[in-house]
């Protein structure tokens, strides 16, 4: 759980000096050796104790966020305590199976967690020295990432939502799934540890995760992290940074493969922006803070593997674009941090296809690192590549049919056209199936099978003589 282990002060003092109080902040006057990010206990007039946090400090004031919200705080009667620690995390191996608030309290009902350790939830950056490039595969059971967009052990790659997507069904699926493939194709690893941090949600929300990850018993190595939409919003800027100190720590100091899913970030970056707008801040673009960048990438970059450690943090960071428009500055900003992107398609979505990717614009920057012989399969890259060719050929095509219509077109247009429609339905439609990779590229060959040979330009001929109408 969150809590601050104060370093040795000569004088320890209380401060009741606070000069104003304005949404979740309080501003304290006349202090001394106070620093930034600094821990505050904040005693209201009844004694109870809050926690907050410095955002900004000069000699003589000092600006303080509080966790828990202001209410019933007064400028004569409320006391304030300063820590001089950071906010740390108490982390264990009994945290796995249990469910968390956004500041790390167990909210399921059980005993408390008995820390191990004590971590400041700002974490440490790796070392660049230090840092192994991702290039070891990870099969997630969906064939649209798995075959086209494939994810890597030690990535970051976001999913861009809209509002009404099942992103959050796409995240509990690929959550209970996920697994590290071994050397040779079809040796599988053990599972990933899941450190699921829901940010700002619902309670149907909160439910539905909870029940997801028991019916697939991967709730025994999962840390659910909670922080709900009725709870306060400077919460939010906590429940990211608690759960992935929580990753770091079975990852580097247990040699866990752990997967950290952060939903919903785009709940985070509202947050964040109130704070701002609290703060007085000069608002950068649509309102939201200029350090909004290095604010995310603090939270992004702590994602990788280290040299001669077998843990691993791989992040799926699960986003909602307002407007369905990924222009927006958070999934603007979220891209150019990242190693890609998942886009998922309101279209597909009305056709009722599951998990509705729109792979076009999907991409992973290091899918080359992760996919060829010993690791997938050595006709991977060129499949992908002849899928990609085709499916967009059968999009144009869809548009040329809305203007000159369907008699218009040749037979092999007509070939691409229906190949369009069987790979939305066939490759990327699976429902709720698991297919391993094998799995997935034979579907992809089921789907070439019918075209002729000379259409498939960007398979190698010795594949197309090993796989084409091989009768599988």
């Amino acid at each position: 759980m969150l809590k601050t282990i104060p370093l040795p002060r000569l004088f320890a003092t209380e401060h009741r000096t606070v000069s104003q109080i304005k949404g979740p902040l309080i501003f304290v006057d006349r202090i001394a050796d106070v620093a930034y990010n600094e821990i505050v206990e904040i005693i209201s007039p009844d004694n109870q104790t809050r926690l907050g946090q410095v955002l900004e400090v000069d000699q003589q004031r000092c600006m303080v966020r509080i966790f828990l919200g202001t209410s019933g705080l007064g400028l004569d009667r409320t006391r304030v305590r300063f820590t001089g620690d950071v906010a740390r995390l108490g982390v264990s191996l009994s945290m796995l199976g249990r469910v968390l608030n956004g500041s790390g309290q167990p909210i399921d009902g059980g005993p408390p967690i008995i820390p191990e350790r004590s971590l400041d939830i700002n974490g440490l950056p790796i070392n660049p020295s230090m840092r192994t490039h991702p290039s070891e595969f990870i099969q997630t059971g969906i064939s649209a990432i798995d075959g086209l967009n494939t994810l890597t052990r030690g990535q970051k790659l976001p999913i861009f939502s809209g509002a009404g997507l099942p992103a959050n069904e796409l995240a509990a699926q690929i959550a209970s799934q996920a697994r590290v493939i071994g050397e040779g194709a079809g040796k599988h690893d053990e599972p990933f540890a899941v450190v699921f941090a829901a940010i700002g949600i619902t309670q149907r929300e909160t439910s539905f995760f909870m029940d997801q990850f028991h019916s697939s018993n991967a709730m025994d190595r999962t840390v659910l992290f909670v922080n709900r939409a009725d709870d306060p919003s400077i919460e939010r800027l906590l429940t990211p940074r608690a759960a992935l100190t929580a990753a770091e720590y079975l990852a580097f100091t247990h040699h866990r493969h752990v997967l950290a899913i952060l939903t919903d970030m785009t709940n985070y970056c509202e947050a964040l922006r109130e704070i701002s707008a609290a703060s007085e801040e000069v608002p950068g673009r649509r309102g939201y803070p200029g350090y909004m960048y290095s604010d995310l990438a603090s939270l992004y970059e702590r994602s990788g593997r280290i040299h001669g450690n077998p843990g691993s943090v791989t992040q799926l960071i699960i986003l909602t674009m307002p407007d369905d428009d990924i222009t927006h500055p958070i999934p603007d900003l979220t891209g150019y941090i990242t190693e890609g992107q998942i886009v998922l398609s309101r279209d597909m979505h009305r056709k009722g296809v599951y998990p509705p990717i729109d792979v076009l614009p999907s991409l992973s920057r290091l899918m080359n690192d992760g996919i060829g012989p010993n690791k997938t399969r050595a006709d991977h890259r060129s499949v992908a590549d002849q899928l990609y060719a085709l499916y967009a050929e059968g999009r144009d095509l869809r548009r040329l049919v809305a203007i000159i219509g369907e008699g218009a077109l040749t037979a092999e247009d007509r070939r691409v056209l229906d190949f369009a429609k069987r790979f939305e339905g066939k490759f990327i439609g699976q429902k709720r199936i698991n297919r391993d990779v094998t799995e997935t590229l034979n579907a992809a060959w089921d789907l070439l099978t019918p075209m002729p040979a000379e259409l498939l330009k960007r398979i190698p001929k010795e594949f197309i003589e090993q796989y084409h109408k091989s009768g599988r």
